[in-house]
């Protein structure tokens, strides 16, 4: 490609970005922004996107068909679809194993989207799913996903952690822009997704002596900031009540007001398919109140999770379940009952669960991720076959994702210098550019047109840079759009000589003319 034919609009600066990366991206002409949260990829953004799907296609495609699904659909879980193709059309364990695989766009409703392609509304997704009758037909499948996974990621270059459990495998690209975090201890090696560390609980008798339960009117008060201030009290002695729609119930999670409901936690123990905070209809219906005045007492859910740091409080304010009140002096056992577990967050002051000691918390980008979901939703939905001892039994189900737009913005976190972007060659728009330093010069020119023609009868995909432009530009150019392999053609070229250098390296060769094609290397 010619790159005076290339539409190549570089930038000097990306104001508007705080990311290196997105900064990157947007300087080197590989996207542009069209609104918040959307983004419009240009000609070499297109081709380093299909480089990594090719990549994907090329490893996934060897155990599972390629679909194409519409994403003209209402459901927020994608995986309806799938699940709902397999009801009409499996009947038999003959028809099983199925691995069906697809790549697509996706949208999600991304309150604040920041740093370009890691938090957008739209985004790239490979997405795959494994039917089976055995589960360990997809024991199998699993771990010859998860390999699949580790020479995708190997392929792109990217550095990356696995953080597994039983049934899950997540595969992190540590950034302190990414919201994936990760809790780590030094001293016994454990490692786990923060959402999933169990908390250690201690069930230690307080000497404070419950007090006589009060109403009090609390107008516009319902953050636990404003509580904290109304009260003066510690936040410790708080409890807040969140409601959430889970599946087709309505349920209320109580934790202390110093600390977050672990979301995975509860959607484990519920073992639900969907869960999400309850809208303000539904808030109003649970608690006869306004958002902001939910509390345990009195409230129609289906069912009250109580952490149990809560059962351990004595005397706490809580929601009154009344728009402008709230209640004091309230006591677990004695006021309300729930059901207890540990459905909080772990946090930095938390100790290991395995050893006791002090942890470190580490933010990640979550690429992608590998679940064994097993009959939890086949179960649910009713997605059944008829096995060879002619009973009817539910299918096992293996899910497997990867998030094409983060995993390309992890690529250019990590490859990337001062001058721009490094592209790992298997990921490159193209592989070689070759600047002639002055287009008036007939032999430079002939040379560079010489050298352009074979790379590409040699099946090389290359850049020449044709344009009038200073040789600084090409230069710099060439350094942000990070093209791994660069032929100078310049002053040496009547000595039959040329410059060759790799992006990543500042070590400049001379090279003869016909010597030039042994250090193209992929």
């Amino acid at each position: 490609m010619r790159i005076s034919n290339l539409f190549l609009p570089t930038l000097k600066e990306a104001p508007e970005a705080e990311a290196k990366s997105h900064q990157l991206m947007l300087r080197a002409a590989l996207i542009t922004k069209m609104t918040p949260g959307f983004y419009n990829y240009l000609p070499l953004g297109v081709k380093v996107l299909k480089r990594i799907e090719e990549i994907i296609r090329e490893e996934v495609e060897k155990d599972f068909q390629e679909v194409l699904f519409s994403t003209f659909s209402n459901v927020d879980n994608y995986g309806y679809v799938f699940f709902n193709m397999l009801k009409e059309k499996v009947r038999s364990y003959k028809d099983l194993p199925l691995k069906f695989y697809q790549i697509n766009t996706r949208y999600k409703d991304e309150q604040k989207p920041k740093h370009g392609l890691l938090k957008s509304k739209e985004f790239r997704i490979k997405e795959a799913y494994s039917f089976h009758s055995r589960l360990e037909e997809l024991d199998e499948t699993f771990y010859n996903m998860h390999k699949a996974y580790q020479r995708i990621f190997e392929r792109c270059s990217l550095n990356y952690k696995e953080i597994k459990d039983d049934d899950c495998i997540s595969f992190i690209v540590e950034s302190d822009l990414g919201d994936f975090e990760t809790v780590y201890c030094s001293n016994c090696g454990y490692q786990e997704n923060l959402e999933r560390v169990p908390t250690c609980y201690f069930d230690l008798e307080k000497e404070e002596q419950m007090k006589d339960i009060k109403k009090v009117k609390t107008p516009g008060i319902k953050t636990i900031e404003e509580l904290v201030n109304f009260f003066r009290e510690d936040s410790k002695k708080i409890a807040k009540t969140l409601i959430y729609k889970a599946d087709d119930k309505v349920i209320a999670v109580m934790v202390r007001g110093d600390r977050d409901v672990s979301e995975l936690k509860v959607k484990d123990y519920l073992n639900c398919i969907s869960l999400e905070l309850a809208d303000e209809d539904i808030v109003k219906k649970a608690t006869g109140a306004e958002v902001g005045f939910a509390g345990p007492i009195g409230i129609n859910v289906d069912m009250l999770l109580v952490d149990y740091e809560v059962k351990n409080t004595k005397n706490m304010i809580v929601g009154a379940n009344q728009t402008g009140y709230h209640i004091i002096n309230v006591n677990y056992g004695r006021d309300f009952e729930g059901i207890l577990g540990d459905f909080r967050k772990f946090t930095p002051y938390d100790k290991c669960p395995v050893c006791g000691f002090d942890v470190s918390i580490k933010k990640g980008i979550e690429v992608g991720r590998i679940v064994k979901l097993k009959d939890k939703y086949s179960k649910k939905m009713s997605i059944n076959f008829v096995d060879n001892d002619g009973k009817e039994k539910s299918i096992v189900i293996g899910y497997y994702y990867i998030n094409i737009n983060k995993l390309l913005f992890s690529i250019v976190e990590q490859n990337n210098d001062e001058k721009g972007i490094i592209w790992p060659i298997s990921v490159s728009p193209y592989k070689v550019i070759i600047i002639p330093v002055n287009i008036k010069d007939s032999l430079q020119m002939e040379i560079s047109e010489e050298i352009y023609k074979n790379l590409k009868d040699m099946g090389v995909e290359v850049l020449i840079d044709d344009r009038n432009e200073r040789a600084g530009v090409k230069f710099n150019d060439a350094d942000l759009i990070g093209i791994p392999m660069r032929i100078i053609v310049g002053k040496k070229i009547n000595e039959g000589v040329l410059e060759f250098k790799f992006r990543n390296s500042s070590e400049v060769e001379e090279v003869e003319i016909e010597k030039i094609y042994d250090k193209i290397k992929f």
